[in-house]
């Protein structure tokens, strides 16, 4: 298993980017990781960390990608720049996955450039894993398409299901629409539109219908589709919530056990830690031929360790192979992309 990692995408980059590709390959012995940066400042990470060669190779490029650029304009007048290096490795069949915590519009940009979509896929979209007290939820798409047609959040809910399925392990997914109400006739026309699609298709039997964005950390479906403006709106709102309710928790509970301090803080420490983004790694760029892993910009080395996990779990539970398989299976009429 051998997988390119953007080793200068992220706010922190290359310092824990690297040091999270040295744990991944400590944690599994059959994984190999491509760093693709700047080789000088790759090597002397690879120092800090007091790291051998075993297993971490690198390719050297000498331009980066900013989270300030635009994406498009930035992978043109940077020819050489870490994304479009991992994306033509991945092309060229030399690594099975990428990973990147780069600017998310230009990991995208360089898949569409290059239309290495998986048969039948009209759009790729981005799937992130949220908790629940049921067991975690794919919500997607979270940003790679903002402007959808029904039939590209009808195939959402057909690769949401297959990723959650075989690699959450979660026992016939169930599919959700987000919309602003639970009846069938709320929202706009393409809620409506797909609404329609998903219930005259062979997945209707589990197809929940709408759900709110409240139903989704309550675990009402296990995989909920939507456009990627929708989804990114909800993603980063359900991290800045989740921040600020663990901070007023932590102060107010701290406070209140006087003797039991170290014990309340080490448990809310660990629930953090539990469902923090990092414990998930990255999100998924179901839909293109190979496997690419888009990270959150502030990852740290957890995040790409567990990042790297979720790249090589992808890659072994065939979900590729899968989504083409059901997507032929539960083809609809042609339409334009």
């Amino acid at each position: 298993m051998q997988i390119a990692l953007d080793a200068m995408g992220g706010d922190y980059a290359p310092g824990p980017i690297v040091a999270g590709a040295v744990e991944a390959v400590a944690d599994d012995p059959n994984l190999r990781v491509l760093l693709v940066g700047d080789q000088a400042q790759i090597e002397k990470c690879l120092a800090d960390c007091g790291a051998s060669g075993d297993r971490l190779e690198i390719f050297h490029c000498s331009q980066a990608v900013t989270m300030e650029e635009s994406p498009v304009e930035a992978l043109r007048r940077k020819p050489d720049n870490s994304i479009s290096r991992c994306w033509q490795l991945l092309a060229q069949k030399k690594v099975e996955a990428i990973v990147s915590a780069g600017n998310t519009g230009a990991m995208v940009a360089g898949g569409l450039f290059l239309r290495r979509f998986l048969k039948n896929v009209k759009r790729p979209g981005i799937a992130a894993v949220m908790p629940s007290p049921k067991g975690p939820t794919v919500l997607l798409d979270v940003g790679a398409n903002v402007a959808p047609k029904p039939e590209h959040l009808f195939q959402y809910g057909v690769m949401g299901s297959i990723f959650a399925r075989h690699v959450l392990q979660r026992n016939n997914p169930t599919i959700g629409l987000m919309n602003v109400g639970s009846e069938e006739a709320k929202g706009n026309e393409l809620a409506k539109e797909t609404h329609a699609l998903f219930n005259s298709s062979p997945l209707r039997q589990r197809f929940i219908g709408n759900v709110e964005g409240r139903d989704i950390l309550r675990g009402a479906a296990d995989v909920v589709v939507c456009d990627g403006f929708v989804g990114n709106v909800v993603l980063k709102t359900c991290e800045g919530a989740f921040e600020f309710a663990m901070q007023m928790a932590f102060h107010e509970v701290t406070n209140a056990l006087d003797a039991e301090r170290d014990k309340g803080k080490k448990a809310l420490e660990t629930l953090i830690q539990r469902h923090h983004y990092s414990a998930y790694g990255g999100a998924p760029l179901l839909g293109i031929d190979g496997i690419c892993i888009i990270c959150h910009g502030s990852s740290d080395n957890r995040a790409i360790r567990n990042a790297l996990r979720v790249a090589a779990q992808q890659a072994t539970s065939h979900v590729n192979e899968l989504i083409v398989q059901e997507l032929e299976a539960v083809a609809l009429p042609s339409a334009a992309d």
